[in-house]
């Protein structure tokens, strides 16, 4: 197939999109698909005018995650990889993703939004402090106190006219990639930094990855049945990652968020979930890119050398 490749795009997450658009690119080349890398941005998208048979969207962040690329491909009837725009709004949309999740009585830690710089909080600490459409832990803050948290508001209102407080669950975090709806093994992090930050995240040695879970397994059973139930609340399709705490009184699980576009980058955990079930990298990328093309009217796909 010929594929189209996005990466690059506006957003903070830029540098994380080119590791991830590469890798993705080369994975394809791999099974024998002709691919170009195309590093895209809002005010040219003279890319989509060459012919391709899947769009793969490999953009983090703004225009990329929250729905404006997915609009454009969709008003164009271009096949791509990933969720749709409707899907991918809500998703990026902390709040939105939490409304939708409590709808579906899917448990997720206390928040509120705000605007102003000194909030009125109305929920114990510790307290998250966090952007409302933002990704790879960027200006999110770990406040121990009241006036940390406000002090972090103050940052993040100044910076994009408003932030969201959560409530900080403590105990083990876990990441449960969804490749096609379908729970892969989840991922237990740790970390020697105060939280699972930009710096654990993309530092190698900045965090450990471990599917030894140490939790029973109705716990672990019950942590893959919400990310599934959250991924069909938010509509997204083809992947996702949920990144959940486990209250370490009460053995609750708390849906943090939702990525629709999964980073792609040698450290990622989508890829890394995917190989332990036994999914060589370049084996997911095709089988999200025949996704794509089975939405298709005419769903027989041409061959490529790995077509499973």
């Amino acid at each position: 197939m010929r594929i189209t490749v996005l990466y690059g795009g506006p957003s903070a997450e830029r540098e994380i999109s080119l590791i991830s658009g590469q890798a993705v690119a080369d994975g394809l080349r791999q099974v024998g698909h002709d691919v170009r890398l195309v590093d895209i941005r809002p005010d040219d998208l003279s890319a989509l005018d060459e012919p391709a048979d899947v769009i793969f969207p490999v953009l983090h962040g703004e225009f990329g995650e929250d729905g404006q690329i997915q609009s454009i491909l969709e008003s164009r009837n271009l096949p791509f990889v990933g969720s749709g725009s409707e899907a991918s709004r809500i998703g990026m949309d902390k709040i939105a993703t939490k409304t939708r999740w409590q709808a579906h009585q899917i448990p997720t830690p206390r928040w509120e939004m705000v605007s102003s710089e000194n909030p009125t909080i109305h929920f114990p600490g510790p307290w998250i402090v966090k952007p409302i459409a933002s990704g790879s832990s960027i200006d999110v803050f770990l406040c121990q106190t009241e006036a940390e948290t406000r002090s972090a508001v103050r940052k993040l209102v100044l910076k994009q006219g408003r932030c969201m407080i959560e409530e900080f669950i403590q105990g083990p975090e876990l990441t449960i990639g969804l490749l096609d709806g379908q729970a892969l093994p989840p991922i237990r992090i740790e970390t020697s930094h105060r939280f699972f930050d930009y710096q654990a995240k993309y530092t190698p040695g900045g965090a450990k990855h471990s599917f030894e879970l140490d939790l029973p397994g109705p716990l672990i059973q019950h942590c893959k049945s919400l990310v599934e139930q959250a991924n069909r609340a938010i509509g997204a399709r083809d992947m996702a990652r949920i990144d959940l705490m486990i209250d370490h009184r009460t053995q609750q699980p708390y849906l943090l968020e939702i990525n629709t576009i999964p980073g792609f980058t040698p450290l990622s955990l989508l890829p890394e979930a995917a190989l332990q079930s036994g999914i060589l990298f370049p084996q997911l990328v095709n089988r999200l890119v025949n996704m794509a093309w089975n939405r298709r009217s005419n769903p027989t796909p041409p061959k490529s050398s790995l077509n499973h």
